[in-house]
């Protein structure tokens, strides 16, 4: 097993910032690390993917638009079949069609070049505060306790360290949620995140919470980590 790390080690939050432009990175490091953030660069999205192999998944990524070989949406749709990060666009491109688009698809904001670094990084923790700060210090495999970690770059659980295959849904789902552990987080919520362009019902949802728990929890009808606020949504583990 990778690396691990546990529920009660939170860390800076880090950002993994994708372009193609050296000068780009080298600012946007620069700036994030200066208000407080672990930057990890990359110069293309094969390397961003690679990047999250290696390290885990970020925080929040910024990431260029258009860059070759793979583009930005492109890469975040990669990212977001399986996970929730958060992307901010930092483009060339002022297009008012490419900027909706990339808003209603997959990024939680945009900013257009050339850009001031101060406010790409008001930007980024106005983002943070509200998706939720990530309860979990995120590595390439992320430790809940000594019965369950989660290795989301390849969708898979250790449970009591035996390997479990995940589905993207699921893997989402469990990225949602151990986002904001121990608050409730609402299905209305979920449902948009994980199916933001097609209409889904909740007994979606709860038809993939179920097979989930089937596969983590060590009692799925006493689910430990998988909890049900009735009226509300869910939670991982019970709110404090």
């Amino acid at each position: 097993m990778h690396k691990t790390s546990s529920f009660e080690s939170q860390e800076g939050q880090r950002i993994l910032c994708v372009d193609d432009d050296p000068d780009i990175l080298r600012v946007v490091r620069f700036t994030l690390e200066n208000e407080g953030f672990e930057v990890g660069t990359a110069s293309s999205g094969p390397e961003a993917l690679d990047w999250v192999r290696q390290h885990g998944l970020p925080h929040l990524a910024v990431v260029d638009l258009m860059m070759p070989g793979m583009t930005g949406l492109e890469l975040c749709n990669n990212l977001n079949r399986s996970s929730d990060v958060p992307v901010i666009f930092l483009s060339a491109v002022d297009d008012e069609p490419t900027i909706i688009q990339a808003i209603d698809t997959v990024a939680e904001d945009y900013v257009v070049k050339p850009f001031r670094p101060l406010e790409l990084a008001a930007r980024v923790r106005r983002v943070l505060r509200r998706l939720g700060d990530f309860a979990f210090t995120l590595e390439p495999v992320t430790r809940v306790d000594d019965h369950l970690a989660i290795d989301f770059a390849h969708q898979e659980a250790y449970v009591d360290s035996q390997r479990v295959a995940l589905t993207p849904t699921e893997t989402k789902i469990l990225h949602i949620l151990m986002r904001s552990a121990r608050r409730t987080v609402r299905s209305d919520f979920l449902l948009r995140r994980i199916w933001p362009l097609e209409e889904v019902y909740e007994d979606t949802l709860r038809v993939h919470v179920h097979r989930l728990r089937h596969k983590i929890e060590p009692e799925p009808g006493r689910p430990r980590y998988l909890i049900t606020q009735r009226g509300a949504g869910y939670s991982f583990f019970e709110p404090t």
